[in-house]
């Protein structure tokens, strides 16, 4: 039997961190004791005869799992995250309707975002320019009408949804397969601190300090599913892991959106095949917005009038581009690549060296990028 005097939120840390409880035999045994406190307020005997292992019921029992759990949440203030467990009023309705939500989040800015509707883009980690547009086009445009965009902060598609996100000045959620304090690739880090910057949110259910585990990510999937209304599927080959988390949000009875690609493509199998299997076709923000139920759409009327008022791609052709480089600007295209030779020729008699030197700015506006052999696309 624990003695001592222990917090709601470290009762759920613990169950966390006890070994050989995950979150469906935590979820049975919650259901056994009706209680989170319940649970430590039993003995070793109660705790077997409820069918956890003995490793399991021994952890418990002995209260190392509260004094991990103290150190735990210790740890987490010190990586400047709070922990929201599904006892808190903040944890999201929606995860909690999963088979397996996971008992406590760690989370790194607005908590308060978590229970907002919003759409998973998701995709593979080597996307043609195509996938990079696209990602960064929807999101940005869903983002603008208000949608939390929901990623996984991998390299690719996740990468491009965040940015499409943030360049709409809108809210985005990167939920990670590694602990909160452990920036996964690590070339993400100004990304996922932009993301907390401006009003959005990290999200991990693993223990801080936990490292990039390969099985993680897959485990993780559910919970960028499990948040999200819909999920939108941007290239993804046959045995990506983008496929899980598909099936994933078929389990959960999610709405599953696919952009359509080029069939000689093998990125195009994993979207491609969706559609064909009933996913809904997207081509432009307005086949997501469509397919959202009446009362979300309601509450997110007075964000959409908002973005609709404003002039199209302001940002993109404003004051601060030189005459050089609207031109430059105005030829490239997000989903698709031109060659420096192309430019040099489409902008006679405008020199070369100006030309690179309109690029090098744009590039260091991160308005467009340069991929390999000299060929250029924007970033949205």
């Amino acid at each position: 039997m624990v003695q001592g005097i222990a917090t709601e939120q470290s009762y759920w840390i613990a169950l966390t961190l006890t070994p050989g409880l995950g979150p469906t035999r935590a979820r049975r045994l919650l259901e056994h004791f009706r209680d989170v406190a319940h649970v430590f307020q039993a003995s070793l005997t109660e705790l077997e005869a409820a069918g956890l292992p003995a490793v399991s019921a021994q952890f418990l029992a002995n209260g190392e799992a509260l004094g991990k759990a103290e150190d735990e949440l210790v740890k987490a203030r010190e990586a400047g995250a709070t922990v929201v467990t599904q006892g808190d009023k903040e944890y999201p309705e929606r995860l909690k309707e999963i088979y397996d939500p996971p008992l406590a989040l760690y989370v790194r800015g607005d908590a308060g975002l978590l229970a907002k509707p919003g759409i998973a883009v998701v995709g593979t980690r080597h996307p043609t320019p195509y996938g990079v547009g696209m990602a960064g086009r929807l999101s940005c445009d869903l983002s603008g009408h208000g949608i939390i965009i929901i990623s996984g902060m991998a390299r690719g598609v996740d990468t491009a949804a965040h940015r499409g996100a943030l360049e709409a000045k809108g809210k985005t959620i990167a939920v990670f397969g590694t602990g909160i304090d452990v920036i996964y690739p690590r070339e993400n880090q100004k990304l996922s601190e932009q993301i907390v910057g401006t009003g959005g949110a990290l999200i991990s259910e693993f223990p801080v300090g936990t490292f990039a585990a390969p099985q993680n990510f897959p485990i993780r999937n559910r919970i960028i599913s499990g948040m999200s209304i819909g999920v939108l599927v941007i290239e993804a080959g046959e045995y990506s892991g983008t496929r899980i988390t598909a099936r994933c949000a078929l389990e959960q009875s999610r709405e599953v959106f696919a952009v359509p690609g080029n069939v000689t493509n093998k990125l195009s199998w994993g979207p491609n095949t969706l559609i064909k299997q009933g996913a809904k076709l997207v081509a432009t923000w307005e086949d997501v917005w469509e397919e959202l139920p009446s009362q979300i759409r309601l509450q997110l009327e007075p964000v959409a009038a908002s973005a609709t008022e404003r002039p199209a791609e302001a940002s993109l052709f404003d004051d601060t581009l030189s005459p050089n480089e609207k031109k430059i600007f105005a030829l490239l295209r997000a989903d698709e690549m031109t060659h420096i030779d192309e430019l040099i020729e489409k902008l006679a008699p405008m020199s070369s060296s100006e030309i690179f030197a309109a690029l090098f700015e744009l590039e260091l506006a991160s308005k467009i990028r340069q991929l390999p052999g000299k060929h250029y696309v924007r970033t949205f």
